[in-house]
C-alpha cells in the first residue's frame, strides 16, 4: 500500500462503541499504510495523535480515498455532507438501528477495513436535490439532500397552508404539517414515515409526500427527475414555516416564500461492498417476512413433469438454466438465502 492514500472517518463520538472502534479503524489502516483525517469536532474525543485535522467544510474530504462513517443514518447524512464538494464516496458503517445508508454493520469491521485496504469495493451514484429559497421573487437560499427536503410548519397549534406545483402548473392547495421532496435514497426515510412508496434507488425520481394534509386529494406522488416541485406559502399564513433538508440545515420561510426543487447537479457517491439486488436490503433492514417463498420451484418442476410425460424419465444433468439468475444462482440457493436472512435486521445484504 503507498502513503498517500487517505481516509477520513465521521464518529458519532456520543457514542462509547464509534469512537473505540474508530480507534480500532484508525490503527488498521495505519498497518495497511493508509492515512487517517478526522473532523476537528471529533478530534479530540478520538484521540489520535497521528491523525490529521480538519475543520468542517466543504473541502474537508478532498484528497480522501473515501469518507468512512461510524454511526447511524444521521452520521452517514454527516459524512455525506462533508463529502459532498468533492465527490469523495461514503461508506457507511452501521452503529445505529436500520442503517438503511450503511453498507456494512459494526461486527463486520474488519471485513469492511480489508475490502477498503485492497479496494475491493464499487461505487454507486444517488441523485440528490438542489434547493432554492425564494422571498419576493429574489433568491434568500440554496441547499441540497441526499433523502428529503420538507417544508413544515413551525408551529405545533396551527397548520401551514401551502400551493404545490409541478413544471409550472398549479396543482393543488392544503393546509396541513408540510410537504416532503425525496430522492430515490430518500423514500426509505422521513417519505417513508409520512406513506410515501419506496422507490428502488437506481431509479430517478423525486417524489412529493404531503404531511398530514387537510385535503381530499393528498396522494403520494412520483415525478419525473426532469421535473421542477415548488411549494409556496400561502400569504395569509400566521407565521412562518421552516425548510428541513436531511433534517440537518434549516432555514425560516416567510409567508408567501417560494421553495423550488429540482434534480440535484451534484449526486452523493456511495462505496457498495455488496452488489446484491434492493430487494435483499429491503429484506433484511426491516425483517420482511419471506418463508415459504419458492421462487421459481413450482416452474421448474412442471417443466420437468412435461419433459417427462413428453419424453419419458431423464437423467439430470444440471440445474435448468431458467432456474438460474443473472447472478448465477439457482432458486434453491435464493431460497435457502432467504431463510438464512429472516430475523436478522442488522444483517447487510
Amino acid at each position: 500500500m503507498t502513503d498517500d492514500r487517505t481516509v477520513l472517518l465521521v464518529v458519532h463520538t456520543g457514542r462509547a462503541e464509534a469512537t473505540q472502534l474508530a480507534r480500532e479503524a484508525a490503527a488498521r489502516l495505519a498497518d495497511a499504510g493508509v492515512g487517517v483525517r478526522l473532523l476537528a469536532p471529533d478530534a479530540d474525543d478520538i484521540g489520535l495523535d497521528k491523525a490529521e485535522v480538519v475543520e468542517v467544510s466543504p473541502a474537508a474530504a478532498e484528497g480522501c480515498e473515501i469518507v468512512m462513517v461510524l454511526g447511524g443514518d444521521g452520521t452517514i447524512l454527516r459524512g455525506a455532507e462533508v463529502a459532498h464538494a468533492s465527490g469523495t464516496p461514503v461508506l457507511g458503517v452501521n452503529l445505529g438501528h436500520i442503517g438503511f445508508l450503511a453498507e456494512s454493520e459494526r461486527d463486520d469491521l474488519d471485513v469492511t477495513i480489508d475490502h477498503l485496504v485492497h479496494r475491493k469495493y464499487a461505487v454507486e451514484e444517488r441523485m440528490t436535490l438542489d434547493v432554492t429559497v425564494l422571498v419576493d421573487g429574489a433568491v434568500a437560499a440554496t441547499q441540497w439532500a441526499l433523502n428529503e427536503a420538507s417544508v413544515e410548519k413551525s408551529a405545533r397549534e396551527r397548520m401551514l397552508e401551502v400551493v404545490v406545483e409541478v413544471d409550472g402548473r398549479p396543482l393543488s392547495r392544503w393546509g396541513g404539517d408540510g410537504v416532503v421532496a425525496a430522492t430515490p435514497t430518500g423514500s426509505t426515510a422521513y417519505a417513508f414515515s409520512a406513506g410515501g412508496p419506496v422507490v428502488w434507488p437506481e431509479l430517478e425520481a423525486m417524489l412529493v409526500v404531503p404531511l398530514s394534509a387537510h385535503a381530499l386529494f393528498s396522494r403520494p406522488l412520483v415525478v419525473s427527475p426532469r421535473s421542477v416541485v415548488a411549494v409556496e406559502l400561502m400569504q395569509r399564513n400566521p407565521g412562518p414555516g421552516v425548510l428541513w433538508c436531511d433534517g440537518r440545515r434549516t432555514e425560516e420561510l416567510p409567508p408567501g416564500a417560494r421553495v423550488e426543487v429540482r434534480h440535484g447537479a451534484r449526486p452523493v457517491r456511495l462505496a457498495r461492498l455488496h452488489q446484491g439486488p434492493f430487494t435483499d436490503r429491503l429484506v433484511a433492514k426491516f425483517d420482511l417476512p419471506v418463508h415459504g417463498w419458492r421462487g421459481r420451484r413450482e416452474d421448474r418442476a412442471r417443466r420437468a413433469a412435461a419433459r417427462t410425460t413428453n419424453t419419458g424419465p431423464q437423467t439430470p444433468r444440471g440445474p435448468d438454466p431458467a432456474a438460474v439468475d443473472s447472478a448465477g444462482l439457482s432458486s434453491d440457493h435464493h431460497e435457502r438465502a432467504a431463510g438464512e436472512r429472516h430475523g436478522g435486521v442488522g444483517e447487510t445484504p
